[in-house]
């Protein structure tokens, strides 16, 4: 125990007898029965003696009783935990100590305490590795979720866990022990970097409710009745294990003479009904092409010359659920003179099919598609569902027309540009630059393609995921991206083409940020009617402030607070990401950051009226750094 703390216990202590030599003899002889829960209350004083803004309990009638639950989320509490110090509690059931800036691992004398059911230690900055060498351990419930730990060990000694959630944390092997946990109802090992086989380090399936071990390196591949079971979204980049295969029933095992033949004839007749299943599936293919997707009728007309030729006249694409004519023209305004029907956008998208849909479609417009047009354009066709703002919503076409060409006169560096459009009765579709980047959800939180490889593992030091994560770890870089979401946001607060009405973005979330190849941000998905105001989006924000410079995703209301509270304690670089700060300690950057921290303060205030304007917000943001806009 370090000396500091030892000597506090002991004046503790002395407290405690000077305490009960005052008391009448009837009262001392009572404190005497319950002299072990007033150690309870000088365990915790203990725990907690380096944890700036938790209030210790005092000596008194109250400190008799046995510590039973540690509540203390959401109350910026700043600093290393002595947990062994906590393991000492014979009457602990519970700890919720979630939503704080605790530092530090969980040393592994914590788990000792008898009793203990259920922990929840998430989104704080604790790290390094979870051990639990005690087998009697009754614990139910874990949620080590939004931390640093690097490793979860000896977990098989938790035979009565229920849930477990250790996502996004920097794990990078699947603990060994997880198929003992046959009581385990849900599991969640998503956003880490671990590597393992599904599902054989994995609990059995049977007793699980609920499974997510998507953004990982497991390998392996996920049976299709998994999927059905726990949803697409658990397997979503986890390795070659999104791989998923179709159920298939064992045959019967044949005579051990024949065996040799019938393999052979089986990959015969396997190969032969491949190669029919292909042709078939390609004929299919070409006829849903040529006749469902696209319905033409041919018919004669005469040429210039007065010669009988054949043309073919589109008649109808589907276009999701809607079928449209085929033949409504394509305005590509960068490109006057191209002439395209919404024929060729269904060839160019593959007739609107999954494959050239894309993953994410940025929000609140309909499915997107990519496509690359004639002159090597590529666009994303984006299909709105519902109004347009500023676009007429009755049957007149030429309105239509005309509002749309107004809005593609919305240019700025950081709004993502209008291309070109198709108007088909009350369909719309906008053609969109599309950016090879991604959006900034992606690149922020998600692993670059390949970026860990198998001789990576087992490798007993960070630096080879801190480096495959360095791409979003450049401060001047993430500041870049924030002003220059903060000049976009401010461009369309101005009005509407000069008319002095704001354009309100509505949902200003990573995935509408979209960046380009220079690594400027572009704000899309803005083109919708929204009942907000101005201020909803400087709230707004303000939260992807605090997602950029901490590096955690998923803000909302309470952890939004949560970091209000660390930042008002002048406490900001606590909450700075830790592949920024190891990079700019001692440095300028550190200030930088943590003043870019105080713009998102503002823009998160309760009462919309104390909010700055965005043009307000962009002065602050180049003072903050204004050697990057000398010149």
């Amino acid at each position: 125990m370090p000396l500091h703390l030892a000597a506090g216990r002991l004046f503790f202590l002395l407290l405690l007898a000077a305490a009960a030599t005052s008391l009448p003899a009837a009262e001392a002889a009572s404190n005497t029965s319950s002299n072990c829960t007033l150690l309870d209350a000088e365990f915790v004083r203990a725990a907690f003696f380096d944890v700036a803004n938790f209030t210790p309990p005092l000596p008194g009638r109250r400190a008799c009783r046995p510590v039973r639950r540690l509540h203390f989320p959401s109350l910026d509490l700043t600093g290393p935990v002595h947990w062994d110090e906590l393991g000492n509690l014979s009457s602990l059931l519970t700890v919720d100590l979630s939503n704080n800036s605790l530092r530090g691992g969980i040393g592994a004398a914590f788990w000792r305490a008898p009793l203990l059911r259920a922990v929840d230690v998430s989104r704080n900055l604790l790290g390094g590795a979870l051990r639990f060498d005690y087998p009697g351990n009754r614990l139910a419930a874990l949620n080590v979720s939004g931390n640093q730990f690097t490793s979860i060990e000896s977990v098989a000694g938790l035979a009565g866990l229920e849930n477990l959630d250790a996502s996004g944390n920097v794990i990078r092997t699947a603990p060994e022990g997880l198929r003992q946990l046959t009581k385990l109802l849900r599991l969640d090992l998503s956003g880490n970097w671990m590597a393992g086989r599904f599902p054989d380090d994995l609990p059995p399936f049977d007793g699980l409710v609920s499974l997510n071990i998507s953004y990982n390196n497991f390998s392996g591949v996920v049976p299709a009745d998994a999927v059905r079971r726990f949803g697409h979204d658990a397997f979503i980049q986890a390795g070659n294990a999104s791989l998923v295969i179709g159920d298939i029933a064992p045959a019967p095992s044949p005579p051990p003479r024949r065996r040799k033949k019938l393999k052979r004839e089986v990959t015969i007749a396997l190969i032969a009904v491949g190669a029919a299943v292909t042709a078939a599936a390609l004929a299919f293919l070409a006829a849903c092409v040529a006749c469902g997707l696209t319905r033409r009728r041919k018919k004669k007309r005469k040429d210039k010359d007065g010669k009988a030729a054949a043309v073919w006249e589109d008649e109808e694409v589907v276009v999701g659920a809607v079928k449209v004519a085929a033949a409504a023209p394509v305005v590509v305004l960068e490109r006057p003179l191209m002439e395209l029907t919404l024929a060729d956008l269904a060839a160019a998208t593959s007739g609107f099919g999954r494959e050239s849909q894309l993953a994410e479609t940025g929000g609140r417009s309909g499915a997107a598609y990519r496509a690359v047009l004639p002159g090597d354009l590529h666009v994303v066709v984006r299909v709105v569902e519902g109004p347009v703002p500023g676009v007429g919503q009755d049957d007149d076409e030429a309105a239509a027309a005309a509002g749309l060409r107004e809005l593609a006169r919305l240019r700025h560096p950081n709004i993502l540009p209008l291309l070109g459009y198709c108007i088909a009765g009350k369909q719309k579709l906008l053609l969109f630059e599309y950016m090879e980047k991604g959006d900034l959800h992606r690149w922020l939180h998600e692993l670059p393609v390949g970026s860990m490889d198998t001789e990576d593992i087992g490798i007993d030091t960070m630096e080879a995921i801190e480096d495959s994560r360095k791409p979003a770890g450049d401060w001047p870089t993430r500041y870049r991206i924030i002003l220059g979401i903060a000049r976009g946001l401010a461009f369309l607060h101005q009005g509407w083409a000069g008319s002095g009405r704001p354009i309100v973005h509505g949902r200003l979330i990573s995935t509408n940020i979209l960046l380009g190849d220079d690594m400027e941000a572009r704000i899309s998905d803005f083109l919708h009617p929204s009942d907000e105001t101005p201020e909803s989006d400087v709230y707004r924000f303000g939260t992807l402030v605090f997602e950029l410079v901490t590096g955690q995703a998923r803000w909302n209301e309470t952890s939004t607070s949560w970091a209000r509270g660390v930042i008002r304690n002048r406490k900001g670089l606590n909450l700075v990401d830790d592949r920024l700060r190891d990079e700019t300690a001692g440095t300028e950057a550190e200030n930088e950051m943590t003043e870019c921290l105080r713009v998102g303060l503002l823009c998160t205030a309760g009462p919309p009226e104390k909010r700055p304007t965005m043009q307000q917000v962009v002065g602050l943001l180049k003072d903050i750094r204004p050697a990057a806009h000398a010149g």
